[in-house]
């Protein structure tokens, strides 16, 4: 990737665990491609596992975006799902909706957002109930550091 370039692309999850971890796995592939620090792949890849978890677990459909620039990663989690009637307790580590069902697969610990926020530089989210939640997380790529 050259300074001045952009990498876009978008990719579909749906429901279910049959392809769980499919994206996250294709998006450090992409950025071990483009020789990014490795500390930057595994931030970028614990917030795309996790944002992809929670689409499999709560929504019906949902898409993740990648956006590469020289500086940043843009990764936007869009679903349609049953939306967050409480973001802010949503955010607490430990707080789970999960169903008996994901939790007997070895999710729903309730870590996901709070594990988005703190791998993220910066971290959006919007949320209707009924509807559905938009994720937004930007990670700076620092260059020739790969200790930060």
């Amino acid at each position: 990737m050259t300074s001045h370039e952009t990498y876009e692309k978008s990719f579909p999850v749906e429901e279910g665990f049959e392809n769980a971890g499919r994206v996250a796995g294709e998006v450090k592939a992409l950025l071990t491609d483009m020789n990014l620090p490795k500390q930057v792949i595994r931030r970028a890849s614990v917030v795309t596992y996790e944002a992809e978890m929670n689409i499999c677990s709560y929504a019906n459909r949902g898409a993740i975006m990648l956006r590469v620039t020289p500086k940043f990663i843009t990764i936007e989690a869009i679903d349609e799902g049953q939306g967050i009637s409480d973001i802010g307790l949503a955010m607490k580590e430990g707080y789970s909706t999960a169903t008996d069902k994901i939790r007997s697969m070895g999710f729903g610990a309730g870590m996901g957002l709070s594990n988005i926020r703190k791998f993220s530089d910066t971290f959006r989210i919007i949320s209707e109930v009924g509807k559905g939640t938009h994720l937004k997380m930007l990670i700076r790529i620092r260059e020739g550091n790969e200790s930060q």
